[in-house]
């Protein structure tokens, strides 16, 4: 099962890394996030708390990363993730949505890979 947790990360970064280099891309570009970008939202919000959850159950089950930071950097995504959702309603943003979901990705590829390596002991 840590190895489950270990895969899961890894698609996490990959997604989270994705996410905002898209969206420079689009801001670079100056357009706007097409349907494709917002399934990528919907697909690595999905991925991350399914890798909570596994990381739950390790938990359950008596496995203990070696710090707790890896508790911050694991949930701190699913947070970011829902602060984002947060802005993006907000009206100076209701014209281009995917900015905070962008800088959003762009922070949490930061944190995942961090609860990654703190998780694998290279912290």
């Amino acid at each position: 099962m840590p190895r489950v947790h270990e895969y899961v990360g890894w698609v996490v970064v990959a997604l989270f890394a994705v996410g905002w280099l898209w969206g420079l891309v689009i801001w670079i570009a100056k357009r706007q996030a097409g349907d494709w970008f917002w399934r990528w939202l919907a697909v690595v919000q999905v991925v991350a708390v399914v890798q909570a959850l596994i990381g739950i159950v390790l938990l359950v089950m008596g496995y203990r990363p070696t710090t707790w930071l890896h508790y911050v950097y694991g949930f701190g995504p699913l947070v970011l993730l829902a602060i984002a959702h947060a802005f993006a309603r907000e009206e100076p943003l209701r014209a281009q949505p995917w900015v905070p979901f962008a800088w959003a990705a762009f922070f949490c590829f930061g944190l995942a890979l961090r609860a990654l390596t703190t998780g694998l002991g290279y912290a």
